[in-house]
């Protein structure tokens, strides 16, 4: 069997920044295992497959090590490869997904996508969280991940966690971290953040749509505002548009190109049920 591969670099202008996701564009389910074996090969934060279900598509995103319930830059990545490679001509692309049904829209340059909003509850620090950090944030909250609230920009970009201490903490909650602060009035940008998932595989993610379903709700109630503009600040760095809306975010983003290609799959590898 051969089917193809699109790397896309989401929430980026231009390749080489953002965050990249390979997606793979199925007419019927691989096997489980090979998908997982697939996504370690690429060595992505993200592989992205979906299959035709009905008007929508059914979205599956794999780590080099799992399958996760929710991912924003896999999901626009595959939107955009939906838009612009496979003659989709809708303005709107459903999924579903195991967060429910996400929808992505044309806006211009950019993609929205329609994610369920995670509303953030004060929490206790989780014990030793704030030395593997190697900071201490003014604030913890929680959803299905932990926000970690700093004073200021300078001590989340000067972040250095002591990544295995950070991984063993967070696997219990099968949570990722967000580091996150506002900025100043007169910036740029609202807030910025980092994403770390040493606890999924992933030591620091570059940009990390899913994670603006739990800071966009926080930075709204706290700045007072619906509308924000943020930048995660990892070393490929990207920019992010949020739009609060009650029990939704709307996540925008760019996404650039980066390569297509092939890859064949030996017969007796799907031999095994495939997935769901």
């Amino acid at each position: 069997m051969r089917a193809t591969l699109y790397q896309v670099d989401a929430f980026a202008d231009r390749p080489f920044e953002g965050n990249p996701a390979a997606v793979v564009p199925l007419e019927t389910w691989l096997p489980d295992a090979v998908m997982q074996a697939l996504a370690a090969e690429n060595n992505l934060a993200e592989t992205a497959f979906f299959v035709p279900e009905g008007e929508a598509y059914r979205l599956r995103w794999f780590t080099p090590t799992t399958e996760v319930r929710l991912c924003g830059h896999a999901t626009l990545a595959t939107a955009h490869v939906i838009f612009t490679q496979l003659g989709y001509s809708a303005p709107e692309i459903a999924f579903e997904t195991l967060s429910g049904r996400l929808t992505v829209t044309r806006d211009g340059d950019k993609l929205a996508m329609n994610f369920p909003a995670e509303k953030p509850k004060p929490m206790p620090e989780p014990e030793g969280l704030s030395d593997a950090l190697g900071a201490k944030p003014r604030a913890y909250a929680r959803t299905a991940n932990v926000l970690a609230v700093f004073d200021t920009p300078q001590e989340v970009a000067g972040l250095k966690p002591n990544f295995p201490q950070l991984a063993k903490i967070l696997t219990p909650f099968n949570a990722v971290l967000i580091a996150s602060a506002r900025t100043p009035e007169d910036g740029e940008f609202d807030f910025v953040s980092r994403v770390f998932a040493a606890a999924h595989g992933i030591n620091e993610d570059p940009v990390t749509g899913s994670s603006y379903c739990t800071s966009a709700p926080y930075w709204a109630r706290v700045l007072g505002k619906d509308d924000l503009v943020a930048r995660q600040i990892s070393a490929r760095g990207g920019t992010v548009w949020c739009s609060h809306r009650g029990d939704r975010v709307v996540i925008q983003g760019r996404c650039a190109d980066y390569l297509k290609g092939e890859f064949e799959i030996p017969d007796h590898l799907l031999s095994d049920e495939p997935g769901r």
